[in-house]
């Protein structure tokens, strides 16, 4: 059972930055597949960004290359995700999941508002 916790939403103007967290339990954190998505207001889920556990390769969505960066720290089995650069499509709430094996955990989610 892997829970997950997410922090550092909030309202920030276009072109601002937030750097969202996200809190995982378990021992073996290190070889988790972390991700982030976001779901906007009359939109599906859509994939963000994600760093792998064991060689800490990144991939990102289009819509955010060279704007976001994932990253994560293991002694404190977080996983961050810095956003800069934010445009009101950004507009979503972000959800933390991690991958283990077959499986996938999420995170209740936090609200990201980008104002024009």
């Amino acid at each position: 059972q892997v829970q997950l916790v997410e922090s550092g939403g909030g309202l920030v103007q276009a072109g601002g930055s937030l750097r969202l967290s996200c809190a995982a339990s378990g021992r073996t954190f290190s070889t988790y597949i972390m991700s982030w998505s976001r779901q906007a207001p009359g939109k599906e889920r859509e994939f963000v960004a994600q760093i792998t556990g064991s060689s800490g390769n990144t991939l990102y969505a289009d819509s955010v290359k060279g704007r976001f960066t994932i990253s994560k720290d293991n002694a404190k089995n977080t996983v961050y995700l810095q956003m800069n650069s934010l445009k009101p499509e950004d507009t979503a709430v972000y959800y933390c999941v991690a991958g283990l094996s077959e499986y996938e955990y999420w995170g209740q989610g936090t609200q990201v508002t980008v104002s024009s």
